[in-house]
């Protein structure tokens, strides 16, 4: 015993020593948090636990009280805080929530968003304790009405009150003792927040889809708007009220206006660098109580910055704090920061979930295990509230310091990327590239550890692979004849801001703080694949770049639809999608959708006109779960391997081949779990300049993929995540192998239909399975699980031994 123990634990240190690259989480050497996407985190302050997502909060009168409102995908909630005594006094679980809240000045009531209820909540305040809330309806609930409150402003009288919303576009103003709706002003875009002026004679509202900031005269009810940048969001005055701040968070600035003037007198840009690149996502501010510092909330750039701003138009940049992951909003009260961080300090694995977990009798499960609910990675990383005391000039120069170490953007690596003399993947645009066509291959929601994970090369979880090589021996046979990447994590957490990162390298504020509500099944659309403005990145989507860079494009059922009625989701695409591959629809193969694409690929080649740039959808790897009549979540994984394989076949045999490479990867890895990070996911590199028989275990993105794309085709970056992020030159040799790829036959029946009736066949009979990620995803990845486990079958316990110890030791000393 003595002796295979001994074996064993050599065994793991020369695995460990082998996988010496970084891998997300606390890095031992400087205290950083590596994220899964290569930023770093160091937050400053001390913190406080909040809930799933908070995006608002808002000081009292007096500075007595902080409420927060927690809009996530899980649980919902509303937090009353002393911040002060930095502690919790009261918390209210809420139905539906979203953004907007505002406390009477009395501090006796505390108004908040009801989200898709299509309500405002009043609570009452005794005792440091919240009331049973009173409702002011603005119309019925989600579906029926479409309104959705967002910000909330009161009077002193606590007489009228005044909400916009981002369903409806419109300002609604209320009789908060009558819960009675006075008037209604329709506005020109959907609305975030909205602050009343201390004369009270003025509602500024920001249009977050319209890039305006609004101004309605409450005694007039007259309506005016100026432009702003891109996605005004937070809105703040200053104490006299002739100042109003403006984030626009896609522009990465912050407008100045004057309220006399209704002019911007100055725009600040908040970026870390000299920067129009897309990415730090400006979204809220706090003003000093001399009023002579702002402090600004960068969220993609996980920073405050700071500025002096004594002399309006003439405001100069002191420096920057490093917070949490996506900071929402800040207060000040004193000289006391406080940072509220949407997804607070951590990424982390799901090992125990998305899956039930070990159940140990029939009375219930596991004492003490972790609830497979809460490992789902939509509502997996709860948000924390940071309190930073005002740092001296000293202090900040450290946190700026700080900061920059943090970030791995420069305007240096956004004009020249890493790589290497010779490689096919150029370091600059302008330098050529031997590959000319690239394909780029999109599936849906799959892990690392569900697919790769029993491949004895990679770092994977055998127990946690339920579609192995039996499964997916296309997928297998490409990881081993080419390269094993398993260190790559999907920039996204779900599909819906998945398809955003998979194909802009960005998911604006619009798209990243309203998909948990609609994941939440709290009403909302699908608005996130180019079907509404407001989700667009700034300056478009990869497909926008190529056309204005000349570089010619097709896509084949992504942002585009074909078959009886074609329509493509953006401008765009207009003219450039194949008009009989359809979109996401888990009722055809992919193996169709695979023959269409070939059918079409064939013509094109014959004339000489296949684009350089090809995006296809495959994304029958996201299953109907055990559905009675759909395909088998098995046979639905094993059909989209199988159009995988013959998709490289057929272009392997082709004369492009070449100068073609082929990406794949999943849009993001929601439905399943993984030991390393619930980001964590499979991605295969094939071409005749790709590696072979290679097992890479440096860290790489989504943004990495884009990067790659980028370089090969003249593009330059869209935003600062592909600018920072390491392409995949270390995928590549200059010396090409042409040899075709053969396609692997499927080992198990792709024809296989759920006939069982049973608990799961019951649950899936209530999926929404028309749209992405429309089914609740926690019962969907249960009911995957189960089909191939067995539908009594439960996950694995979590697993203790030296191996891992020793394993994290060394990637923490190879740190």
């Amino acid at each position: 015993m003595k002796q295979k123990l001994t074996i064993c634990i050599a065994a793991a240190l020369a695995f460990a020593c082998s996988v010496s690259a970084q891998t997300p989480g606390k890095i031992a050497q400087t205290g950083q948090v590596l994220l899964p996407n290569g930023w770093k985190l160091s937050p400053a302050g001390r913190s406080l636990p909040l809930g799933d997502l908070p995006l608002n909060m808002q000081l009292s009168a007096s500075g007595k009280y902080l409420a927060v409102t927690n809009n996530g995908q899980s649980t919902q909630s509303l937090q009353l805080i002393d911040p002060r005594s930095e502690k919790l006094l009261d918390e209210k679980v809420l139905g539906k929530s979203w953004y907007g809240i505002a406390f009477s000045s009395d501090e006796k009531k505390l108004y908040a968003s009801g989200g898709n209820d299509n309500v405002i909540l009043t609570f009452s305040i005794s005792n440091s304790k919240l009331g049973t809330p009173d409702t002011i309806k603005l119309g019925q609930p989600w579906p029926k009405n479409k309104i959705c409150p967002t910000g909330i402003a009161i009077n002193k009288a606590n007489t009228r009150l005044y909400t916009v919303t981002k369903e409806d576009s419109t300002l609604y103003i209320i009789d908060p003792a009558k819960s009675s709706i006075l008037g209604k002003v329709k506005l020109s875009a959907e609305a975030y927040s909205c602050v009343l002026s201390p004369d009270e004679k003025t509602l500024y509202i920001s249009l977050w889809g319209g890039d305006k900031l609004a101004f309605y005269n409450t005694s007039t009810q007259a309506l005016s708007s100026i432009n702003t940048g891109s996605h005004p969001n937070e809105l703040l005055l200053n104490k006299k009220g002739s100042l109003l701040f403006v984030a626009n968070a896609n522009d990465n600035s912050v407008s100045i206006i004057n309220t006399a003037t209704h002019k911007i007198i100055e725009t600040v840009s908040t970026a870390l660098y000299p920067t129009k690149l897309t990415g730090s996502t400006t979204n809220g501010f706090a003003l000093s109580a001399d009023q002579k510092t702002l402090y600004i909330a960068n969220a993609d750039n996980n920073c405050l910055a700071v500025f002096d701003v004594s002399n309006p138009g003439s405001s100069q940049s002191r420096g920057f704090i490093p917070v949490g992951w996506y900071p929402t909003n800040v207060k000040m009260l004193g000289n006391k920061i406080l940072v509220s961080n949407g997804k607070g300090f951590t990424s982390m694995a799901n090992p125990q979930g998305p899956q039930p977990m070990k159940k140990v009798d029939n009375s219930g499960y596991q004492k003490g295990a972790i609830n497979s609910r809460e490992q789902y990675i939509g509502g997996l990383f709860k948000g924390t509230l940071s309190f930073i005391d005002v740092p001296n000039e000293v202090k900040l120069k450290a946190y700026t310091k700080q900061v920059y170490a943090n970030t791995p953007f420069t305007n240096k690596i956004a004009a020249t990327a890493k790589g290497e003399a010779g490689n096919p993947i150029p370091r600059k645009m302008g330098e050529k590239s031997p590959i000319k066509h690239v394909f780029y291959i999109i599936k849906e929601n799959r892990t690392y550890d569900q697919v790769l994970g029993d491949m004895p090369a990679g770092n994977g979880d055998t127990s946690l692979c339920i579609f192995g090589q039996k499964v997916t021996p296309n997928l297998h046979a490409i990881a081993t004849e080419y390269a094993l990447m398993d260190n790559f994590y999907v920039d996204a957490e779900v599909s819906a801001d998945g398809h955003n990162w998979s194909m802009a390298a960005y998911a604006t504020d619009f798209v990243e703080k309203t998909w948990p509500t609609s994941y939440g099944s709290r009403g909302g659309n699908y608005d996130f694949e180019g079907t509404r403005k407001a989700a667009y990145p700034r300056d478009g989507f990869i497909w926008d770049y190529c056309k204005r860079a000349g570089v010619t494009y097709r896509t084949y059922g992504e942002f585009a639809e074909g078959g009886e009625k074609p329509k493509a989701n953006l401008k765009s695409l207009e003219g450039h999608f194949c008009l009989k591959s359809p979109d996401f629809d888990l009722s055809i193969k992919d193996i169709t959708r695979e023959t269409i694409w070939e059918h079409d690929f064939d013509s094109l080649l014959t004339i000489n006109k296949v684009p350089q740039f090809n995006t296809v959808r495959l994304g029958n790897d996201h299953t109907s779960g055990q559905r009675k009549g759909a395909y088998s979540p098995i046979a639905a994984v094993a059909d989209n391997d199988l159009a995988v394989g013959r998709f490289i076949e057929h272009l392997s045999q082709s004369p492009i081949w070449k100068e073609s490479v082929v990406f794949i990867l999943e849009d993001d890895a929601q439905n399943g779990p993984d030991h390393i990070d619930a980001h964590r996911s499979p991605v295969f590199v094939v071409s005749p300049y790709a590696k072979r028989n290679a097992v890479i275990h440096n860290m790489y993105s989504t943004s990495g993929v884009l990067r790659t794309i980028e370089l090969i085709l003249g593009l330059p970056p869209m935003s600062q995540y592909d600018a920072a992020a390491m392409p995949l030159f270390e995928c590549f040799t200059a010396k090409p192998d042409f040899t075709p790829y053969n396609a692997k036959a499927p080992q198990v029946d792709i024809e296989q239909r759920n006939v069982a009736i049973n608990e799961s066949s019951r649950r899936s009979e209530s999926f929404n399975l028309a749209k992405e990620d429309a089914a609740p995803d926690l019962d969907l990845n249960e009911v995957v699980w189960k089909s191939v486990k067995g539908e009594s079958a439960m996950i694995p316990a979590p697993k203790r031994s030296a191996f891992v110890i020793l394993e994290k030791k060394k990637k923490h000393d190879d740190d």
